[in-house]
């Protein structure tokens, strides 16, 4: 940690609901002396912050801690407070509902010392970073992505008291036996950076009858590499998969990895984007361009996993609801062509006929909205596959937020209504529950396919 109070003390918190409280405290730190750290080094080539050289504050056991979701809160003595997010992973999750946490989209907008991968310190996206570091502390509050794309379902699926398993996407592409016999997989509501073996196992996970819900939009958009503390250029760390190590904390504030296996090598996430061309890796890999998934190179749209892809930034629309009489929607009430103000943003997905979802696919909510001028639609989509996995999406960045919608616990609910919780609320225990008993398709109606009649 880097300071210039005189001390600080560090308290744990399990995210979960705790009867309404919505954390549970689990251990605190005595006083640490405070020290302020070396500024930052810039890997050049590829505008890379980091602050490698930092020397340990104190060291945290997660001995006895229950897997989960956590916030660490940095107190220091002259009043000013950080969070750092950490996820106890769990070795399995079979039977259970998996919830992955999306840290590589967490560093991908992390403008700590001046560069993520959207802008440098100018502010130009051409100045960017090309590859981003998990040695540097997340800006602002220090969980930001976490408080407002993740914490609302932990809390919902806790309530619920399901049987829950927790990752992120970094570990599943690194271990993914943590899929097997899940019973449900779950992203959450901004999850845009992933691997292309974190894809193709969860597709498989899939196949193999784990349902599927994208709790956001603009999932699994950006084709990323994971590379160790050298940044871009060398191999990929964590190809093979790797066994889980139960009890683990998974990521702190500068870093991610697991102890003793080739987690430890994970300190990077590259992605060039439009500048793909001039990643050196590509030489002796051309199918692993870091760009977006539908992009040549190996253009492999995302649908062919969500259902839904990635269409448009920004709009503000309302979600409409389309087949009110769906199983998902039973006990909200809902009528045909209702609405609710604001749930459709900032970005959203819609179906596209020309990249079909790989099964029936019923289009639950067809949403008219503009984007930069253009008129479309944004679409929350269920469809099923042969081994009666059912994958749903939202179709928009704010369901998780709509959980909250109302009550301004983070100051993002875009003028939701109370309405607009209680429908999502409702909605996604509805989700949560059917799909936590296994293959939502051997117990629940098929997909009506609505897709020609909407866009004919």
């Amino acid at each position: 940690m880097s300071t210039t109070a005189p001390g600080f003390r560090v308290s744990a918190f399990r995210v979960g609901w705790y009867g309404g409280a919505q954390a549970a405290l689990v251990w605190r730190s005595g006083r640490v002396a405070g020290h302020r750290q070396d500024r930052p080094h810039l890997v050049v080539p590829t505008r890379t912050v980091q602050a490698s050289g930092w020397q340990r504050s104190l060291k945290v056991s997660t001995d006895g801690w229950p897997e989960g979701a956590y916030l660490l809160r940095l107190d220091a003595e002259n009043g000013h407070q950080r969070y750092v997010p950490l996820v106890v992973r769990s070795t399995a999750a079979a039977g259970r509902t998996l919830i992955m946490h999306a840290p590589a989209t967490w560093q991908a907008y992390n403008q700590w010392g001046g560069y993520s991968l959207y802008a440098g310190r100018d502010g130009s996206y051409a100045h960017r970073s090309l590859a981003v570091s998990f040695d540097r502390p997340y800006d602002g509050s220090g969980a930001e992505k976490f408080l407002v794309y993740e914490r609302a379902l932990v809390v919902l699926a806790e309530r619920l008291g399901i049987p829950l398993a927790y990752t992120t996407g970094i570990d599943v592409h690194l271990a993914p036996n943590v899929l097997r016999g899940a019973h449900a997989a779950v992203a959450l509501g901004h999850d845009e950076y992933w691997t292309p073996e974190q894809r193709r196992h969860v597709t498989a996970a899939r196949d193999a009858g784990t349902n599927l819900a994208f709790l956001g939009a603009n999932t699994c958009f950006r084709r990323v590499r994971l590379e160790g503390a050298g940044g871009s250029g060398g191999g990929a760390a964590g190809q093979a998969g790797t066994p889980g190590v139960g009890g683990t904390a998974g990521f702190s504030g500068a870093g991610a990895g697991r102890a003793g296996t080739q987690g430890d090598q994970v300190r990077t996430v590259v992605c060039y984007k439009t500048d793909f061309h001039a990643d050196p890796y590509l030489a002796k890999h051309p199918t692993m361009a870091t760009t977006d998934f539908r992009a040549r190179p190996a253009a492999d749209p995302e649908s062919s996993m969500t259902g839904v892809l990635y269409e448009g930034f920004p709009t503000d629309a309302a979600f409409v609801v389309e087949q009110a009489d769906h199983w998902l929607f039973a006990g909200t009430g809902v009528r045909k062509g209702q609405s609710f103000a604001h749930l459709v943003g900032v970005e959203y997905d819609r179906v596209q006929p020309g990249s079909p979802p790989p099964g029936p696919t019923e289009i639950l909510a067809h949403s008219p909205l503009v984007c930069q001028g253009r008129h479309s639609h944004s679409d929350a989509a269920y469809y099923t596959v042969p081994s009666g996995a059912g994958v749903f999406a939202s179709g928009t960045m704010r369901w998780v937020e709509g959980l909250m919608a109302g009550t301004r616990e983070d100051g993002r609910d875009h003028g939701m209504s109370a309405a607009t919780a209680r429908f999502v609320t409702r909605t996604t225990e509805n989700l949560l529950r059917a799909f936590a008993g296994g293959p939502a398709a051997h117990s629940h109606p098929a997909p009506r396919d609505n897709v020609a009649t909407l866009y004919p």
